[in-house]
């Protein structure tokens, strides 16, 4: 789903109203962004133990029955909520994984882990789009990145999180995606080609 800011905003007044569908428009329009940082969320150790659509559509289900709770009127505001809802479903998940093996401070540290992916889903934008009218008609930056990401092919998509949001060197990326280096920042250029008009039609 693609909508602009001040149409969210709208759907935020309209869920708080309780019209019929506007939640579940509402939510949904923040599935991919969830999807994304729930994948950048868990540890490589715990990748191949849950698929992040699940802890996504965990946290979609925990907002839906808590929405009376959210205080803000904006975009940001909610992704910014919705974030720390999926923090709070991140834990459980690592909590039932790590059956005494649990590291302190692992539960604390997930809703920082996730404002920065969202922050770095940003610096990839690298634009100056914040126009004194952005805040309140364009979307935010990250949820709009994850959106464009979801229009990419798979390989493009996997090498921009590999290396921008997950914070992986060419090598790194390279052995995760079962290519060479060279091939994989060649993989990496073309991507942001593919993905620059996506993020500009969205601008």
């Amino acid at each position: 789903m693609t909508a602009s800011g001040a149409h969210l905003c709208q759907l935020i007044e309209e869920a708080r109203r309780e019209e019929p569908g506007a939640l579940d428009r509402l939510l949904d329009a923040y599935r991919n962004y969830l999807r994304l940082l729930a994948r950048t969320g868990l540890d490589v150790s715990l990748q191949g133990k849950a698929d992040p659509s699940d802890l996504v559509q965990d946290a979609l289900l925990k907002a839906c029955q808590h929405f009376g709770q959210f205080r803000g009127t904006t975009d940001a505001e909610l992704a910014g909520w919705l974030r720390q809802i999926l923090a709070r479903c991140l834990a459980d998940f690592v909590r039932r994984c790590r059956t005494g093996g649990r590291r302190v401070g692992r539960e604390q540290s997930l809703d920082q882990l996730l404002d920065r992916s969202s922050q770095a889903m940003e610096r990839i934008l690298a634009t100056d789009a914040a126009s004194p009218s952005g805040s309140a008609e364009r979307r935010d930056l990250g949820v709009m990145l994850s959106d464009a990401l979801a229009q990419l092919s798979e390989d493009h998509r996997e090498v921009i999180v590999l290396h921008h949001l997950e914070g992986l060197g060419w090598d790194a990326v390279a052995r995760r995606m079962g290519r060479t280096s060279g091939a994989v920042r060649m993989l990496w250029t073309r991507a942001l080609k593919e993905l620059r008009p996506l993020i500009d039609e969205r601008l």
